[in-house]
């Protein structure tokens, strides 16, 4: 059952941090606008039937000219951080070379906006909007995409590192590998399978050129990266499902996070060379992708249930889209595919609602990797076909998103009571959660068909509505604060007046000041 606004409040431990998440591309519009320049994403969703509907990010959420609006909407919310990205092609339109001023300006004003409500800024590096330039001489195939995303990230620090609290590197380079380069879903639409390889190198290595540029700038912020971690759960006792489940693990999770916090790859990974003969780390580009982190985001939205064999095809496609594994057995002699977890509820995307296995996938975590930073869940959250509800006295609109609060309250409980002392994962240092997200968006190859937001958006209005989830957590910050409010004046209140001096024993030698 979930737990109530005000009881999940009094689990939340001190300093604990919740907010909200987006990304320039799903939201902001205005994609030629303000010497902006072209991006991959541009290109591919431009696509004939690359997106659902055909439907097109030019305007999305037009975020680019509303941020103001959204800012107060945060406010009210009572939200502590604002994950947002910086879109690279905004503020350097060829991934190289000048500045756009007025991509520096917008994102000055969001942050500045940001601090002055309060709101502590998280700013994601690259969140899959590869500049065009960039994406035309071989995106992340190219290994000096990588040298490129180390001078934005040198160019994003001069220009924010007074203000930005934390900063994210990379988002999700696993999906961005496998749906970008090894399946076609995703831009650049490559369907490159194995020999799409070389991509998690090179993003890895854009993190670790991302951290030292922004350490030599000495920002005073956090520094971090971010993967999705989905726990491999074998369909069956057959040991084949154990051992494609391992596989899949490897492929999904280990690959990403091996070389950032152990500062190898998997063992399994040394046949890749039989694939890809570019595909030779060397010692010095390891030292790099495994230089320490203030923290590490994890991005947690299901478990996977993994059987051997090409399967039935029965996957839902929006699952296979989204989680970025099309193993549902439309490819004849896959060595293995995901199952459906049975008798699960899921979301519009087709995701199995599992909340007990984000306490698995923390404890995962701490067990592979012994010096483990501190963790934020950087995203979570669930798309679901809302439904909106004229109120005949109020006049306006209703969105009862049960389901969708129901999977926040669930998952935000569970996280905190496996971190906590006795719990699965009580070894990991869990500072905050972040909902994915603020708003309805452009999700991707999804367009606008999977809603994951607290606002409604109106597409052809603008009009933001919240949802019965953002009130819900606007409750659970409330109720927060007031207690924290409480047991601080608790505190003060017990706390006597006038404290007398401590007699000194008979014959006690006094210290002099200098002593």
């Amino acid at each position: 059952m979930s737990a109530s606004a005000r009881d999940l409040a009094a689990l939340l431990p001190a300093g604990f941090t919740l907010g909200v998440a987006t990304s320039a591309f799903q939201i902001e519009g205005a994609l030629t606008a303000d010497g902006r320049g072209p991006t991959g994403w541009d290109i591919f969703a431009a696509r004939p039937g690359a997106i659902v509907d055909d439907h097109s990010p030019a305007v999305s959420c037009d975020h680019y000219y509303r941020m103001p609006e959204d800012v107060e909407l945060m406010k009210k919310l009572g939200i502590d951080s604002y994950r947002f990205s910086l879109s690279w092609a905004r503020i350097q339109p060829g991934g190289s070379g000048p500045v756009n001023p007025a991509g520096l300006d917008f994102y000055d004003r969001l942050i500045d906006l940001l601090l002055a409500n309060g709101i502590s800024p998280m700013a994601t590096l690259y969140h899959w909007d590869t500049p065009l330039p960039l994406d035309e001489a071989g995106g992340w195939m190219n290994r000096d995409t990588a040298y490129r995303l180390g001078e934005f990230a040198t160019i994003a620090a001069a220009a924010f590192g007074d203000r930005v609290a934390r900063w994210v590197t990379v988002n999700e380079p696993a999906t961005v590998t496998t749906n970008g380069y090894a399946l076609g879903l995703h831009a650049p639409g490559e369907s490159l399978m194995l020999r799409a390889l070389p991509t998690v190198h090179h993003q890895l290595l854009g993190h670790g050129l991302a951290v030292q540029a922004l350490r030599a700038a000495k920002v005073p912020g956090e520094i971090g990266i971010t993967n999705v971690y989905s726990p491999m759960v074998p369909a069956s006792a057959n040991p084949l499902d154990a051992v494609s489940a391992g596989l899949m693990d490897v492929a999904q999770n280990r690959l990403f996070a091996d070389p950032v916090l152990l500062g190898k790859y998997p063992d399994v990974i040394r046949a890749a060379t039989f694939f890809s003969s570019s595909f030779n780390p060397s010692s010095e580009d390891m030292e790099l992708i495994s230089q320490p982190l203030d923290f590490y985001g994890l991005n947690y939205y299901m478990p996977t249930r993994v059987a051997s064999g090409p399967g039935d095809g029965a996957v839902p496609p929006g699952m296979a889209e989204a989680m970025g594994d099309d193993l549902s057995g439309t490819a004849p002699g896959a060595p293995f595919h995901i199952a459906p977890f049975p008798d699960t509820e899921i979301t519009g995307y087709g995701w199995p609602i599992k909340p007990e296995y984000l306490s698995v996938a923390l404890a995962e975590m701490a067990e592979r990797y012994p010096d483990l930073p501190p963790i934020y869940i950087t995203e979570g959250g669930a798309s679901f076909e809302d439904v909106a509800v004229k109120d005949p006295d109020m006049g306006r609109l209703i969105i009862p998103d049960e389901r969708r609060l129901r999977y926040l309250s669930d998952h935000i409980a569970t996280a905190i009571k496996a971190t906590a002392p006795g719990g699965a994962a009580e070894s990991v240092d869990l500072r905050g959660y972040f909902v994915w997200s603020l708003m309805d968006n452009f999700e991707w190859s999804g367009g606008y068909k999977q809603p994951f937001g607290l606002l409604h958006v109106d597409f052809d209005t603008q009009i933001r509505t919240p949802k019965a989830s953002y009130y819900w957590l606007q409750e659970l910050l409330s109720a927060r604060t007031k207690a924290a409010a409480s047991a601080a004046g608790a505190d003060k209140a017990a706390e006597p007046d006038d404290v007398e001096p401590a007699a000194e024993p008979v014959g006690a030698k006094r210290s002099s000041p200098m002593g």
